[in-house]
């Protein structure tokens, strides 16, 4: 079925807040998966296979910082979706990036690392250069490298496949991100092993996904759609339970 971007939006973050989330937190994350969307960037794809334990998370468990200093942070996800874990984070790299000129952050065990880029294309609208990258644990071993230009909301995206990885570079949970206010920091790679370019996405690419999108809808799949509006009802419940509770007698 299609559904519009508002109207993904909008269920997303009450399904968001049916799960746990603080309202504006809710609205962070039905960005991000939404954004992902709208770009044909599977964000539901990646939400949904991680959403039995997002909703098993904690809401009590937060992120942690392991070690910060004026330009480099490095941040202990908890094993939590970065739809829960990666906002301040990024928010506290962004504020040294400003600051600095230069900022470098590192989010350790972190899942579904695929929908930051979501929380990514806003930090550059707010004019900052932007670099992530990740490993993904699968055969062969991939490499992702998500760069947006300062004041695009648009990526460009690399995917390679690695190969005779050393030891200490053992794929991991983990993602890094590099911000700049002054340079480019556009997607690239350079090793001294092996490595294969498996994938790319151009920014004239996306653009033109997205303009589909926000003409002709957002192609959902009913069972993600009914799971997002069961979760929803959660929050429609509460509410209901809370106005009844501040309610005067009847006349």
């Amino acid at each position: 079925m299609k559904v519009s971007f508002n109207e993904l939006q909008a269920v997303s973050r009450k399904a968001f807040m049916g799960i746990g989330f603080s309202e504006g937190h809710a609205e962070d994350a039905a960005d991000m998966v939404t954004w992902m969307e709208s770009y044909d960037l599977h964000g539901l794809d990646a939400l949904n296979k991680g959403l039995e334990h997002l909703i098993a998370d904690n809401p009590a468990t937060l992120p942690t910082i392991v070690y910060q200093d004026g330009d480099v942070a490095v941040v202990n996800g908890q094993d939590l979706s970065v739809l829960r874990s990666c906002n301040l984070a990024l928010e506290l790299a962004f504020a040294k990036g400003r600051a600095r000129g230069l900022s470098v952050i590192k989010i350790q065990r972190c899942r579904q690392r695929q929908l930051i880029m979501g929380y990514l294309a806003r930090l550059a609208g707010r004019g900052m250069n932007l670099t992530a990258f990740w490993r993904n644990a699968q055969q062969p071993l991939t490499e992702q490298v998500v760069g947006f230009r300062a004041n695009s909301t648009v990526p460009s995206i690399r995917v390679y496949s690695v190969e005779e990885v050393p030891e200490e570079n053992e794929p991991n949970n983990g993602i890094t991100i590099i911000m700049a206010n002054h340079v480019d920091l556009l997607p690239t790679m350079r090793s001294d092993y092996r490595y294969d370019l498996l994938a790319k996405h151009e920014e004239a690419d996306l653009l033109a996904a997205r303009e589909r999108a926000m003409t002709n809808g957002i192609e959902v799949d009913d069972v993600v759609w009914e799971q997002l509006h069961k979760l929803a009802q959660a929050t429609l419940v509460e509410s209901f339970d809370v106005s009844h509770l501040g309610a005067g007698p009847a006349d």
